[in-house]
């Protein structure tokens, strides 16, 4: 005969009830935390890395651009979300690029001296200028990835000279806050192994935090010794290691004074109003210049994007710094953008010879490239569209 187990029932009843108390009271505990992690999260991600009076470029809380700001705009096509989560996918139709470039990498002398310069393309915007007995590095990254945490676009080129290999390093330069410009590894190593002056833009000497050096604003300079200065001087971009920090911290390119001309080296940079080129052609002949050309397409066909430039507008800069000679950097060694891996030099090369500018082309990286004493280049011709036609035609 059956009987029912009604302490049996009970009892599951109360496991039930315990278990669905705990259900409930994690669940309350996870939306709790949910919503303060949406409340202090940011605001824990949004550092403070500068404090000061209110400028030009600086309202009190954030940097901008005091040309007009356009590098909040999304990218062509869609929302800014959009664009990162098919960036991500690999759902953009981009251009296929070659997972791995192969470099011959050199050894530097350990000094140059004299006027007589000596340029070294490491990668990306990481160049060693040696001149005057100094060791000069811009923007080092020797990173396998441009984010954080290893995320983010994977080095498809290794450094052009290996770290190891690296002459005595005594002034770096660097431009603002983006993963791919400021390696905080690297940094921590070079200052470890040299103790270089480290220059910098208002507010990134906050984000470097245990790393020394030297920030200031725009028009701001550091002496290293007489007649050879370092001045940071305006581009126009914007800065950011997280999503919520954005444009706390300055960002800039700069001019080191030095005899028998300048060098230039304009960071990371869109065109803005066009005339800040000639603010640093102001404080002398640029001998070098330091120009990107890569990750610019962020649509078919597109030249230039409001944080970036383009080989067409790179040109320009060139001819209105007056530089003597100039080296494209910012391709080539991170995936940044739209464009096929051969397109921003394939373009530069277009552009230059419609235009007639000499002494700006591509260079190998990880070949040293001596730099001619200084003299005036010849002016450039207007750039005629139809010029560049057939080439932008072939070009993704």
């Amino acid at each position: 005969m059956f009987r029912w187990d009604f302490r049996g029932e009970a009892l599951w009843a109360r496991r039930m009830k315990r278990t669905a108390r705990w259900i409930g009271t994690t669940a309350l505990f996870a939306i709790v935390a949910l919503c303060l992690a949406i409340v202090v999260v940011p605001h824990f991600l949004d550092r403070v890395y500068y404090r000061g009076s209110v400028s030009a470029h600086f309202d009190g809380t954030r940097f901008f651009n005091p040309d007009g700001e356009d590098t909040f705009a999304p990218a062509p096509g869609g929302s800014r979300g959009s664009f990162i989560v098919r960036y991500l996918l690999g759902t953009d139709d981009r251009p296929p690029w070659p997972k791995h470039v192969a470099v011959t990498p050199t050894k530097p002398a350990a000094r140059i001296e004299g006027e007589r310069m000596v340029a070294t393309w490491i990668g990306h915007a990481t160049v060693l200028v040696q001149t005057n007995g100094l060791n000069i590095l811009t923007d080092p990254i020797y990173a396998d990835s441009a984010g954080p945490f290893g995320f983010g676009p994977k080095r498809v080129a290794a450094p052009g000279v290996a770290f190891n290999d690296l002459p005595k390093i005594d002034l770096i330069l660097i431009s603002h806050d983006h993963y791919d410009h400021m390696d905080l590894t690297t940094l921590r190593r070079l200052w470890k192994r040299d103790r270089p002056l480290i220059v910098t833009s208002l507010g990134n000497d906050a984000v470097m935090k245990d790393i020394p050096s030297v920030a200031r604003d725009w028009g701001g300079r550091v002496t290293l010794r007489p007649g050879i200065d370092v001045i940071v001087t305006r581009n126009h971009h914007w800065g950011s290691r997280w999503f919520a920090d954005r444009d706390r911290a300055l960002w800039s390119s700069f001019v080191v004074t030095l005899p028998g001309g300048n060098l230039f080296f304009a960071g990371d940079t869109g065109f803005g109003d066009g005339k800040w080129p000639g603010e640093a052609r102001a404080y002398g002949p640029i001998r070098l210049a330091l120009l990107p050309i890569g990750a610019f397409r962020f649509a078919p066909g597109q030249m230039q994007a409001g944080s970036h430039v383009g080989p067409v507008q790179s040109a320009e800069i060139s001819a209105r710094l007056g530089a003597a000679r100039a080296i494209p950097i910012h391709w080539g060694t991170f995936r940044l953008s739209y464009e096929a891996y051969d397109t921003p030099p394939r373009l530069l090369r277009a552009v230059t010879a419609c235009r007639a500018i000499t002494g700006f082309a591509p260079v190998a990286i990880g070949r040293p490239v001596e730099i001619p004493a200084y003299a005036p280049p010849a002016p450039a011709r207007p750039l005629d569209p139809r010029c560049i036609e057939p080439a932008v035609g072939t070009l993704r």
